[in-house]
């Protein structure tokens, strides 16, 4: 009886730890990957103590392809100035995730 159940509880963590992982894991999109990337980086820099109420852009290349702009919801005046865009956007990157002056995910485009 102790060997059924040592048996059970081995294979039972055996699926647990490698079967069910590998079958049911869920690959991040590019735009998940960058978003959560800038979530990161953006509260780096409000753990350092900086003033993101300009909507600065964060970063040219959070991931390949992606910017990290920092913009308001609803979109103030602020945002649409030219130094608080990311100079990338349009040239290398052609997709950017803004979030709000406090790291919250606005969108992914």
């Amino acid at each position: 009886m102790i060997t059924v159940i040592v048996a059970f509880f081995v294979g039972f963590l055996l699926f647990y730890w490698i079967i069910y992982p590998a079958v049911f894991r869920t690959v991040p999109t590019d735009s998940e990957r960058a978003a959560y990337a800038c979530i990161l980086l953006c509260k780096s820099y409000l753990q350092n103590g900086t003033d993101l109420s300009s909507g600065p852009c964060l970063s040219n290349e959070i991931i390949p392809g992606w910017v990290c702009d920092v913009a308001h919801w609803p979109r103030e005046d602020v945002d649409n100035r030219k130094e608080n865009q990311c100079p990338a956007y349009g040239k290398t990157a052609f997709h950017f995730v803004e979030v709000n002056p406090r790291c919250e995910f606005i969108r992914a485009v």
